[in-house]
């Protein structure tokens, strides 16, 4: 069953996507980066050539011909996914493919809007039996 991780408290739902990445890429982890849209994911293609600032994850588009031997993808549309390992999701619901994977990380901001959106998301996944657990990073 899918491990999902809830990190809420966040400044900015797009570095802590690319910090959480690093994190699974140390162990080892290959990433699908799941983007609402176009602007995030080129955003999120800029932060990924920077981030962490002393390094590089390597990184490209779901219909990129490296596709395949790349650790990080950035995905849109979750159809056929190249790997089972770790999903994280931009979406503002849960995507439809989640459980194909062995753990899901949400990010949730200080947002109004964004946490109400993420309790909606909770409360799928804990009404499905998914153990959750919660990180709050504003401490950290």
């Amino acid at each position: 069953m899918t491990q999902i991780d809830f990190y809420t408290r966040v400044e900015d739902r797009l570095h802590t996507a690319c910090r959480i990445a690093a994190k699974a890429r140390a162990r080892g982890l290959r990433v699908t980066l799941y983007c609402p849209d176009r602007e995030a994911a080129s955003r999120l293609d800029r932060l990924l050539w920077s981030n962490p600032p002393t390094g590089f994850l390597p990184h490209c588009a779901r219909d990129h011909r490296l596709a395949p031997v790349t650790p990080i993808i950035l995905d849109a549309s979750l159809e056929d996914p190249l790997h089972d390992e770790l999903l994280i999701n931009l979406h503002d619901e849960w995507p439809a493919a989640f459980s194909r994977y062995q753990r899901l990380a949400e990010i949730v901001s200080t947002a109004d809007g964004d946490r109400e959106l993420a309790r909606r998301r909770f409360k799928f996944y804990r009404d499905r039996g998914y153990d959750i657990r919660t990180h709050d990073l504003s401490t950290a």
